[in-house]
């Protein structure tokens, strides 16, 4: 299930940001596409990582926040 949906968030990125920045350079409004369109590809691929890669990730995130 964790590689399903390592593959899933893979492909999510590839199609939505492509479809994004598609829309970016040529013109046309990016208004329809929200913001969580954009984040959910990464969740996946979040929580298709082992429990230490994810504990490691938050504690990146932690450290990169705290240090502005």
């Amino acid at each position: 299930m964790k590689r399903f949906m390592l593959v899933l968030g893979c492909l999510g990125i590839m199609v939505i940001y492509g479809g994004f920045f598609y829309l970016l350079l040529s013109g046309r409004s990016v208004a329809p596409i929200r913001w969580y369109y954009l984040l959910s590809p990464w969740l996946c691929i979040f929580f298709g990582l082992s429990k230490l890669q994810q504990q490691q990730v938050l504690h990146w995130f932690l450290r990169k926040f705290k240090s502005k």
